[in-house]
């Protein structure tokens, strides 16, 4: 069945061992995509923001605290081609003693595929999807600092080929509110497969991400600074099927590339950076830059805007909605919307 083995290697992406691995080369793809607006419009991944947001909590679990407590987040995102995710997640603060909790469930479609036999005879239709039940767990240390973690249960549904493992999310944020600062460590989808599509045992997207926001005390703009992969230093690949050129067709001399300008590829392949413009309590604009998406993604003849992504936040009455856009190819790129509010906001206040 050639549709569903495209399927599978494409639906492929990390386990125990903190070794390196990079996106194609294990299961589980939904674990590492951008489920939030807001993650989006940043670049994709944002581990350090801490401003009592459900959303970028799922990313990095130490992020939840007291304030997230009764957040309700749902989250569609209009992917490649017919693919589509998203998810619906909710938080809530028992006492800072105990701590907070939090639950999302996550959804991705990968449409309707084609089923044929080996003449290439078409004999039906099928779909394939992806769910992962995340569970969290959150608490201050002190006034300062702050650990989380979470479990994951992933199941993977490829027509006649079915999966699940499990994963987990261990994190640390520093938050210092009267710098307007935060830093944070997360170790993400260290886990295993327990039941495997045709009994090969694939790793899990296993990643050390670290970053810092900082908004200074009298502009209204956050910087975002998230670093990627840091279990593996060089990130680059090269395509058998398209080598890169080590001699001129012209001159017959041998194309040489300073180390520096190696060095420096292989070191942004890991640097995520964004931007939010704070243009008030109510909507704020965002932007953001993933360097390795462009490399790993770009045409040379047609490079245009791959590898950025923006957005903007908007609250209306009780209810956030982000948006975000995100380019992924030449050809178009993907819609990410997100809604959450705070049942809390609807309950009527005790004098």
């Amino acid at each position: 069945m050639k549709f569903t083995t495209r399927l599978l290697v494409f639906a492929s992406f990390l386990p125990f061992a903190l070794t390196a691995q990079i996106g194609g080369s294990s299961a589980f793809a939904s674990l590492d995509l951008p489920l939030s607006a807001r993650v989006a419009a940043l670049g994709g991944k944002v581990v350090s923001v801490q401003d009592n947001d459900i959303n970028l909590a799922y990313w990095n679990p130490a992020l939840f605290n007291q304030h997230t407590s009764n957040q309700v987040a749902l989250s569609f995102v209009d992917y490649l081609s017919d693919i589509k995710y998203g998810y619906a997640g909710y938080s809530y603060h028992v006492n800072p003693k105990v701590g907070t909790f939090s639950a999302f469930i996550t959804h991705i479609d990968y449409g309707k595929f084609k089923e044929t036999d080996n003449t290439g005879a078409i004999i039906g239709e099928f779909t394939a999807s992806e769910n992962v039940l995340n569970l969290g767990y959150s608490r201050s240390i002190d006034s300062l600092f702050s650990i989380g973690g979470s479990v994951k249960y992933i199941t993977s549904n490829m027509h006649v080929y079915k999966a699940n493992g499990i994963a987990f999310d261990l994190a640390a944020n520093y938050f210092k509110p009267t710098r307007n600062f935060s830093a944070s460590l997360v170790l993400r989808n260290a886990g295993r497969m327990m039941r495997t599509y045709a009994g090969s045992r694939e790793k899990l997207p296993f990643e050390i991400e670290a970053g810092a926001s900082y908004k200074p005390k009298h502009m209204p703009f956050r910087f975002t600074l998230t670093l990627q992969h840091l279990q593996q230093w060089d990130l680059t690949y090269t395509d058998p099927n398209n080598p890169p050129q080590l001699v001129d067709p012209l001159t017959g001399d041998s194309i040489k590339t300073s180390k520096f300008r190696t060095f420096g590829d292989k070191m942004m392949r890991h640097v995520v950076i964004g931007g939010e413009l704070l243009l008030s309590k109510h909507f704020n604009v965002r932007i953001g830059y993933n360097y390795m998406r462009r490399k790993e993604l770009l045409i040379e003849t047609r490079p245009g805007m791959l590898g950025f992504s923006f957005g903007a936040g908007l609250r209306i009455y009780k209810f956030h909605l982000s948006y975000a856009r995100s380019s992924y190819h030449m050809a178009g790129g993907t819609n990410t919307f997100t809604l959450s509010t705070n049942i809390s906001d609807f309950y009527a206040k005790k004098k």
